[in-house]
């Protein structure tokens, strides 16, 4: 790839919304939706699902690669789904999909899946998508010269943001923590705010934007193109493990197709097996939805920035949500309502017992016990 980062080069690589997928348009999305109560034997774990439709809603990143390869590698099939992936822009329009009914599920941020939550949105987590993954990144020109910098070097600078964003979050953590201002001043970080990360990221062409929140694959494929990271969740000691995407979906809907929903999260269990034995063609499988190089691809994946995982890791997610109503990001709100851990414990065990020397899934069982 051309290290060289011009503005056209750029805003052309950039340019995710584009990305091929499986029916990724929303008007797809309207349409293929079944609304039927049809009720069919799914042969992998013989019992009856309450409907076979489902839509899948996601954003332009490789962080919901969980659903790419159970898509790709026939595991929503196994489990007797037909199930449809649909990009969104943005945690907002994902939500409203849940809402309408046109999404049974959503792989949503965990701060604005807690927002929601806390702003009476009737929507429960009960899976996970990504732990990790996000971060900063800065023109070259604010950097030179340096060997090393942290979060300080955005002192002084605009930053371009996503309002309620994982990414947003924790950029407010670790300025909390050094003791640095938000707004205009040499000795504050003045963060600008925009409606999508792909918004958020091209202002970086902008000659008034210095620096950027990024997600998976931003981060990884700013750099390729001359930027630098200013900081990597993963390597920050306030942000490690820090629980990013979740699996989100109506709370009623969960109550009324409990069959259906174990079914989805048994074929992301199966996918997270898949990436963990079969990384090559994980990262084809990504790459049908994520159009970048594929070194890039691994870099975000395997790269230990961040970590596909399907397992609902409430006490991270709790833990994430003190901090965000300390930060003022939301007012506190009973969570257990909203956080239902029993369909990946069931869809674990009932794959357990298919398979009870799988190393994988024994894996997860003992972080599930450890952290549920």
């Amino acid at each position: 790839m051309n290290k060289k980062f011009t503005a056209a080069l750029l805003a052309a690589a950039l340019t995710l919304t584009a990305f091929a997928g499986c029916n990724n348009s929303k008007s797809d999305n309207a349409s293929s939706h079944n609304s039927s109560k049809a009720s069919v034997t799914d042969t992998s774990s013989s019992v009856t699902l309450e409907k076979t439709n489902f839509n899948l809603g996601h954003l332009n990143s490789t962080a919901h690669l969980l659903g790419f390869v159970a898509k790709e590698e026939g595991f929503f099939s196994e489990e007797g789904l037909d199930v449809t992936l649909t990009l969104f822009s943005s945690a907002a329009e994902l939500s409203s999909g849940l809402e309408s009914g046109k999404l049974d599920v959503a792989f949503i941020g965990s701060v604005p899946a807690l927002t929601f939550q806390s702003q009476g949105h009737d929507l429960t987590i009960f899976g996970g998508e990504m732990t990790n993954g996000h971060g900063y990144v800065i023109k070259p020109q604010f950097v030179e010269g340096l060997s090393s910098w942290d979060v300080s070097i955005l002192k002084g600078r605009n930053v371009a943001s996503v309002k309620n964003s994982v990414q947003d979050a924790e950029l407010q953590i670790l300025l909390k923590a050094k003791g640095i201002a938000i707004g205009e001043g040499e000795d504050k970080v003045n963060i600008v705010y925009f409606d999508s990360q792909k918004d958020a990221y091209n202002a970086l062409q902008n000659d008034t934007i210095d620096a950027v929140s990024a997600y998976s694959p931003y981060t990884s494929l700013a750099e390729s193109q001359g930027y630098k990271i200013v900081y990597r969740c993963s390597e920050e000691e306030l942000l490690k493990n820090q629980p990013c995407c979740r699996q989100v979906a109506a709370t009623e809907a969960l109550s009324k197709y409990p069959n259906s929903y174990k079914a989805f999260e048994r074929a992301l269990i199966k996918a997270y097996k898949f990436t963990q034995e079969n990384k090559e063609q994980t990262i084809k499988d990504v790459k049908k939805y994520i159009d970048i190089e594929e070194d890039l691809i691994k870099t975000e994946i395997y790269g230990g920035y961040g970590t596909s995982v399907p397992d609902p890791d409430k006490q991270g997610t709790v833990a994430l949500k003190k901090s965000i109503v300390e930060l003022g990001y939301t007012e506190d709100y009973d969570i257990d309502k909203l956080y239902n851990t029993e369909i990946y414990k069931e869809a674990l065990t009932s794959l357990m017992k298919e398979k009870p020397d799988d190393a994988i899934y024994k894996e997860l069982q003992e972080h599930f016990d450890q952290f549920e």
